[in-house]
């Protein structure tokens, strides 16, 4: 049975996974930039797969980019709940880590996460509000999002569940 289609609200956050092999990452980073028809939050370029968190402006609008991308098939999750948001940029950029390509994610090239965590310049990256109220300075928000990070890898430490 056909997979329903993901709904894109304006203005709801979607984590899109775009499966396909990204073979040049920069052109890849740019043809992202130029099909971005709303505003990209996170990101990680996979060796199979590239997961991007953005907010669609219109319906529907995150499928210039997925066209674009020309990816091979996608999925698409809304995140719904404003206390994901953070956890979904920080499972996106954690993306290597998993993976075993690099042991901490600012050593991953083709992330966000040097954008998000050290405010180093990405033309690619909007702050999402919720990132936004994370402090009133771009040092602030960059060093509570860093610590966020490792809230979240000592929460998993103390519940195995997770």
């Amino acid at each position: 049975m056909a997979r329903p289609p993901c709904p894109q609200q304006p203005g709801v956050p979607l984590h899109v996974v775009l499966r396909g092999d990204p073979a040049d990452p920069g052109a890849c980073l740019e043809g992202l930039g130029a099909a971005a028809d709303c505003p990209v939050h996170a990101y990680v370029l996979m060796g199979t797969h590239i997961h991007v968190l953005l907010t669609p402006a219109r319906v529907q609008g995150a499928m210039p980019l997925i066209r674009a991308l020309g990816a091979r098939e996608f999925d698409a999750s809304p995140v719904y709940t404003r206390r994901h948001v953070l956890a979904c940029m920080r499972y996106i950029e954690l993306n290597p880590v998993r993976a075993g390509l690099v042991r901490h994610p600012a050593r991953y090239r083709w992330s966000s996460y040097r954008a998000n965590a050290l405010g180093e310049a990405d033309a690619l990256i909007t702050p999402h509000a919720l990132y936004c109220a994370l402090g009133r300075s771009a040092e602030e928000r960059c060093a509570a999002y860093r610590r966020s990070f490792r809230a979240a890898a000592t929460s998993r430490a103390r519940s195995p569940a997770c």
